[in-house]
């Protein structure tokens, strides 16, 4: 048999647009000789289309759209999409995550998703009911297929840390004896991820004694970035065939004439770069923005970014605006000028001083004397927010904020200000991670993906100079972040602890660390709450991000 594995990259909510993706997918397989083509989880949807399921036309055009598919068919193809198919009482949810095959006699429902993530970022109990036993499809050539759909890998507890309660859909399947099992995904990154989805295909694939093949979405949807990476797993672990990384792609997998191929594994630090230019890629395509502009300071945060929507946009959709301020230091304003000439960025200087002192003349009256302190700091940041805000108004462009998640988890950041913007590229980057990337990014090792992502080859592209700076906002003279916030690595630690591990802090405090670091830690990391809830978007990296899977009241004890 012939499968096609086609690892698209849906655009939410576009039933058209995906059918047609999907189709297209259909002739390359057909000129191919393909017997049956797989797409991922929701593939006619895109995932997750959240409270879009809600809309009755959407539903109603859905069944339009796969009628419309078995016209189209013109050979013996069978074709397998993810959808939302309905129930029929009146009870909710009303739908269920599904399957349907496709062929020129019409098309089928064959498969409903039994085990329903309601954490992190998922929320299917909302809109879903799960299905119940096991899911067996049989062609007309008699091949036993078993379907799952995502989760329904997600079963083995000695290598996941959380397992949906419910049922084994693995252990249903085996008493069926399928000559192969299929597992169709919408399986977003993190760095962790790409590991454990092929050691539980490999566990599953060893418990049916049959190959698996396993099939991930790939694109940005919103916060979200589905890296792909599927693949074809033997019933001893070996990987028969290999898909690309944030790519999208169709290739053949012959169960007749299967071999073993070695498992990409790339640099995980190439993988974290690669996921963060398709998220800043997709973001702006998706929403209708061809340019972006971001705020260059000559810190390290910004020349990530900068390097980022570089290899997403190309250089010469992106421009900079540099913004100094009395307090500025003239290798700042250096370092950013040299930045933007590496990557080819247009830049523009707008010095803020006179600015500042128009706001200082404006606020004595009402303060009964000048601003002060933190309130001076914030009115730089909130002037230079302005700015920002209106070029992106006036141009179009898609203004990316360059804060990390250091910064956001405890505050080290203004609402209005350096916080403005419609996504935010690195904000679930610890700083110490953002070292580490930028570190890698100016190493021989990145050149071949600075080759493949259109970025310059040779040199440089942060700068030794930029990397090696400490760390500072320059808002006031002689500034540092080492004023008011411990050392990044000590920081990061407690952060990690306490943001993704959700480490009680008497743990922290008797694995050794100061108690007074600690409270203060999860002080700051409490009271910065209400600023993240006003946060752009955020793209999501790592296990617990600060976007939609993290919800913690901001008016709590």
């Amino acid at each position: 048999m012939h499968v096609a594995l086609a690892q698209l990259n849906p655009l939410v909510g576009d039933l058209q647009g995906n059918a047609d993706r999907i189709l297209a997918a259909v002739r390359e397989a057909e000129a191919q000789a393909a017997d049956l083509v797989l797409t991922p989880e929701l593939s006619l949807w895109g995932y997750p289309p959240r409270d879009l399921l809600l809309q009755p036309a959407r539903i109603a055009e859905q069944q339009r759209i796969l009628q419309q598919l078995v016209n189209q068919l013109t050979s013996s193809i069978t074709l397998l999409v993810g959808v939302a198919l309905a129930t029929d009482d009146n009870r909710a949810p009303a739908l269920q995550n599904g399957i349907v095959l496709v062929n020129r006699l019409g098309w089928r429902p064959v498969a409903c998703k039994q085990l329903l993530p309601s954490y992190d970022v998922f929320d299917e109990r909302r809109y879903f009911r799960p299905g119940d036993g096991p899911c067996v499809l049989k062609l007309p050539g008699g091949q036993r297929l078993g379907l799952t759909i995502c989760e329904d890998l997600w079963v083995e507890d000695a290598l996941q840390q959380q397992r949906v309660a419910g049922p084994d859909p693995i252990a249903q399947l085996i008493p069926e004896r399928p000559e192969l099992v299929i597992n169709l995904a919408a399986s977003p990154f993190d760095a962790d991820k790409p590991a454990l989805r092929q050691q539980l295909a490999s566990q599953a694939a060893s418990r049916l004694n049959c190959p698996l093949i396993y099939l991930n979405q790939i694109g940005g949807n919103d916060e979200l970035v589905f890296d792909g990476g599927s693949f074809v797993v033997a019933p001893d672990g070996a990987v028969q065939l290999q898909m690309d990384h944030c790519r999208e792609q169709i290739l053949i997998w012959d169960s007749s004439a299967a071999k073993t191929q070695a498992m990409d594994t790339p640099d995980c630090l190439e993988r974290l770069f690669r996921v963060l230019v398709l998220g800043v890629r997709d973001y702006a395509r998706k929403c209708g923005f061809r340019t972006a502009l971001l705020g260059l300071s000559g810190g390290i945060d910004s020349a990530l970014v900068a390097v980022v929507a570089a290899a997403a946009l190309g250089a010469e959709q992106v421009s900079t605006l540099l913004m100094p301020s009395p307090w500025s230091s003239a290798g700042s304003i250096d370092d950013a000028m040299a930045l933007a000439d590496r990557l080819g960025l247009a830049t523009n200087t707008m010095p803020i001083a006179e600015l500042m002192q128009s706001y200082t003349d404006a606020l004595k009256p009402a303060l009964g004397g000048e601003p002060n302190g933190v309130t001076a700091e914030n009115l730089q940041s909130r002037i230079r927010g302005s700015l920002l805000m209106a070029m992106a108004n006036q141009q179009g462009q898609l203004l990316l904020t360059t804060g990390n998640k250091s910064e956001l988890a405890v505050g080290y950041c203004t609402l209005y200000g350096d916080m403005n913007g419609g996504l935010a590229v690195i904000g679930d980057l610890y700083k110490t991670s953002v070292f580490s990337l930028c570190a890698w990014l100016d190493s021989d090792a990145a050149l071949p993906c600075r080759l493949d992502l259109g970025l310059p080859e040779r040199g440089e592209l942060v700068g030794e100079t930029i990397r090696r700076k400490p760390p500072s906002a320059e808002l006031r003279p002689d500034q540092k972040d080492s004023d008011s916030l411990p050392d990044y690595a000590v920081l990061d630690a407690l952060l990690k602890a306490l943001v993704q591990d959700r480490t009680p802090p008497e743990d922290l405090i008797h694995d050794g660390h100061d108690p007074a670091l600690v409270k203060r830690v999860e002080g700051l990391l409490k009271r910065a709450e209400f600023k993240r809830r006003q946060a752009a978007p955020v793209l999501k990296v790592t296990p617990q991000a600060f976007g939609s899977g993290w919800r913690l009241p901001i008016a709590a004890f």
